[in-house]
């Protein structure tokens, strides 16, 4: 791997982890309890990776142009380039990730798909993708992020990138089959072309698919796609350090416990599925110490 730009200076690396660790904290995600389990050094790092990809989803989530949107996402492109070529990047939360990145041996090609993945949401956006356009975005902004948390947690081996590419898909399909109705209100539709079709869904608007009679049926049928990712995942889990995978273990917890809800709903699209905190410290509890 080429060299990283050094910003270790000791006052810049307390005050980047200052920043990450508050970046992560009021976050307010189910990610945080998973993180919080880990020894420092590691839960640093994580933080770090969970703050960037929270900054780049912001980039896309939060009003404003489309120019200025892929313009913003460039300048982290830019960052991250500068990581590896040994250069000090322009953003704190880029210059948070040089020691991630030289402790944990981390590829650049997950960075930069992490970006790819967000920009895939500006424009029109990922609107009825065919299968593998679906594929392409999860891979981009789940398991390329698993792929980078795998090498962070510890005891890192070819099955844990099979962890993290598995239960990648798997937490990402559920997360838009909970979210139909929230993308929906801002033009977004993730559910693939083909199980609309097969379901006699043919309209491209949004709005008007959440809404279908048959929408619970293509939920179904993608529902039934991510529980094989669920149980891939946990076949490959089996065979990785139980300790260094407590938090993917944690999060395929909590994950399951969305899945399992949507299921009893008969798969209609919810306004909201909340987990309560205490749900998330007992997942956190049972994982990290049994």
């Amino acid at each position: 791997m080429t060299a990283v730009a050094r910003t270790d200076a000791p006052d810049d690396e307390a005050a980047l982890i200052a920043l990450v660790t508050e970046r992560v904290r009021r976050s307010g995600s189910s990610f945080y309890w998973a993180m919080r389990m880990m020894p420092l050094e590691r839960r640093q790092a994580m933080y770090a990776i969970y703050a960037f990809c929270r900054e780049v989803d912001d980039i896309v989530d939060e009003p404003g142009e489309t120019t200025d949107k892929r313009r913003r996402l460039g300048e982290w492109r830019d960052d991250i380039v500068a990581l590896y070529e040994n250069r000090v990047p322009r953003l704190p939360l880029a210059a948070a990730l040089a020691r991630p990145i030289r402790q944990f041996d981390l590829p650049s090609e997950d960075f930069i798909a992490v970006v790819d993945g967000c920009e895939m949401d500006t424009g029109k956006g990922v609107v009825r993708p065919d299968m593998p356009t679906l594929e392409l975005y999860c891979d981009r902004v789940a398991c390329a992020v698993g792929r980078l948390s795998v090498r962070i947690f510890g005891d890192f081996t070819p099955r844990s990138l099979d962890v993290a590419n598995h239960q990648g898909r798997a937490l990402q399909l559920t997360n838009i089959l909970r979210d139909v109705r929230e993308d929906a209100k801002i033009g977004r539709l993730y559910l693939p072309d083909n199980l609309l079709s097969a379901h006699g869904i043919e309209s491209a608007d949004p709005q008007t698919v959440a809404d279908h009679p048959a929408i619970a049926r293509v939920c179904r049928d993608l529902g039934e796609i991510a529980r094989g990712h669920f149980a891939e995942a946990q076949s490959a889990m089996a065979d990785c350090s139980r300790r260094a995978m407590r938090p993917a273990a944690v999060m395929m917890a909590m994950y399951r416990d969305i899945f399992e809800r949507l299921e009893a709903a008969h798969w209609q699209p919810p306004d909201e599925i909340h987990i309560p905190k205490v749900r998330k410290i007992w997942c956190a509890l049972r994982h990290g110490f049994f």
